[in-house]
């Protein structure tokens, strides 16, 4: 009775086309296709799989054997795979032996890097630095230069003011003249 119940009709997906990637683009093209289809589907992400790590070996071994067992014996079968594990232990303690020497080398060269980077950025720096006393240094000598000689200009314009007052019909005269005078240039060098 349960069987023969209608059940309630679910709408039917179009079937999709059968497309054999050519390429590694066109198969990560199809998934991603695959993928945003539906949007609020969350997509599985695989975990990173531990490393493989042998058996630690045991403790304390009971039956110690030999390689020479005795003909039609089973023990050399058991003497087999305990030499085959161990040899595989051996291996993997080795690699990873190795491996820590790989890393601990890059962190070396690493530090060894970062310290030459370091240095290089110190040594620029400096440079940069003195650039910049020296850009500094040149604008206040100019700076001291320019009141130096607006002083010096004063001065000479009192002293001169004082010579003015007593010369002051004669310049009046001399510019009338200069006045007058129209191919006679308008300044003097080496005054």
């Amino acid at each position: 009775a349960a069987r023969s119940a209608k059940r309630p009709a679910r709408p039917r997906k179009e079937p999709q086309p059968l497309v054999i990637p050519r390429s590694a683009a066109e198969e990560q093209r199809l998934r991603l296709e695959r993928l945003m289809r539906n949007p609020e589907k969350t997509v599985p992400i695989p975990e990173k799989l531990n490393e493989w790590a042998p058996r630690p070996p045991p403790e304390f071994v009971r039956d110690v054997m030999g390689s020479s067992a005795g003909a039609g014996s089973g023990e050399f079968h058991v003497y087999r795979h305990l030499r085959r594990r161990e040899y595989q232990r051996q291996d993997f303690m080795d690699a990873m032996a190795e491996k820590q020497r790989l890393d601990e080398e890059f962190q070396k060269k690493l530090e060894k890097n970062k310290l030459i980077a370091e240095e290089q950025t110190a040594k620029r720096r400096r440079k940069r630095q003195k650039l910049k006393e020296k850009k500094l240094q040149a604008k206040k000598s100019k700076l001291e230069q320019k009141k130096q000689e607006k002083e010096s200009d004063q001065s000479h314009k009192q002293v001169s003011s004082e010579d003015d007052d007593d010369d002051e019909d004669e310049d009046s005269k001399e510019e009338e003249e200069k006045e007058d005078d129209a191919e006679e240039p308008s300044f003097v060098m080496g005054r």
